[in-house]
């Protein structure tokens, strides 16, 4: 429907919000396995989507399609050079983050976003074990 020039500068337009639904199911498992201590939108290095404060455990949501996830991600067939460095990219910065906050004295827990079907046992188990609480 548009130019590439015109395609480009209405999608530079798009910002990004977060990734709202999966923060809510990962909300949604901290409830139901009664995991609390969590704060959101606290200013930390590399904005986790989660924080333990108490235990200094950051916790992200990685999105399969943003973060290249090994078993659901497909690169799109158009334009395929910029996403390939782009996954690059973002691959680059998840590692920067990560140890940035682990040298800072921070653990880092990274949830795939694939991870977060199902009743979450799994999930719940591992912030558990990371935080340190039974």
């Amino acid at each position: 429907v548009f130019t590439k020039a015109k395609r480009s500068e209405v999608t530079s337009r798009i910002r990004g919000r977060g990734n709202r639904d999966t923060e809510l199911r990962l909300i949604a498992i901290f409830r139901d396995h009664g995991i609390t201590g969590w704060r959101r939108h606290r200013p930390v290095f590399g904005r986790p989507d989660f924080v333990f404060p108490k235990f200094r455990v950051a916790v992200f949501v990685d999105g399969c399609f943003w973060h290249g996830c090994p078993q659901h991600y497909n690169a799109p067939a158009n334009n395929a050079a910029f996403w390939w460095k782009k996954q690059a990219a973002n691959r680059r910065r998840d590692q920067l983050v990560n140890r940035t906050l682990r040298k800072s004295g921070w653990r880092v827990l990274r949830i795939w976003e694939h991870s977060l079907t199902g009743n979450g046992h799994s999930v719940a188990a591992r912030v558990r074990r990371l935080c340190g609480v039974s």
